[in-house]
């Protein structure tokens, strides 16, 4: 029976080289290039900007008729100038050309709503990012992280990349209309919630604020589309 426990222990341990040798190995690698869009700001996580990387660490640039980042480290962007107020809808079609090409697994990417106090370390959002293996995630900065769906919820509207190095494109959306904060992906809602359950004391300031989007780290995509409407 000793026996038998012994090989459990061993047979466990095992298990969990190839999780530690991921997390060894996913670490953000500083890209060159900056912000180089007019207008647009951007800000690293807390644990990236403690390990030495800025938004300098990864490219944002105007590509044809649309935005395109490389990270580097996890980063949000977002306009100053872009700010939703009442009842609105931010959105924009993120299109990764090699799914997973800077990476050993799936990052997300998606679009940044209700942004207050961006930039200092007071700062509260909310985004819905996609994953290119057909998961989402909704999570928040107030300014402490904060979940509302865990670390990733897999959804028959997010889009699969047929394999490593394959393209995959998804269309996020995030809407405030009367007490409703939704996301919707290629089309159709994956997440809803009240204004109650997003706001107030370590989440949101309020539902209104500087809109944008945001990136993993070690990621590539190109952001066609960004849009912020009145509904």
């Amino acid at each position: 029976m000793k026996r038998m426990m012994q090989q459990a222990a061993v047979f466990a341990a095992l298990s969990l080289v190839p999780q530690l040798l991921t997390a060894q190995e996913d670490k953000s690698t500083a890209v060159k290039g900056g912000i180089q869009v007019s207008g647009w700001k951007g800000v690293v996580d807390a644990k990236e900007l403690a390990a030495g990387l800025t938004v300098d660490s990864a490219k944002f640039v105007t590509m044809g008729q649309g935005l395109h980042a490389t990270t580097g480290p996890a980063i949000t962007y977002w306009n100053p100038t872009m700010s939703g107020k009442g009842d609105y809808t931010v959105k924009a079609t993120f299109s990764e050309r090699e799914y997973m090409g800077l990476n050993n697994h799936p990052h997300p990417y998606g679009i940044v709503m209700a942004g207050n106090d961006m930039g200092t370390d007071n700062a509260s959002y909310l985004y819905c990012a996609a994953y290119g293996d057909g998961k989402f995630i909704v999570r928040g900065f107030g300014p402490t992280p904060f979940q509302m769906n865990g670390r990733g919820t897999p959804h028959e509207a997010v889009n699969k990349a047929e394999a490593k190095g394959k393209p995959v494109t998804q269309e996020i959306a995030m809407s405030v209309k009367g007490d409703k904060v939704s996301c919707s992906i290629n089309g159709k809602e994956v997440a809803t919630y009240t204004k109650a359950e997003v706001t107030g004391a370590g989440k949101l300031k309020s539902t209104d604020g500087a809109v944008g989007f945001r990136m993993g780290h070690n990621t590539d995509a190109h952001v066609g589309g960004f849009s912020l409407t009145k509904n």
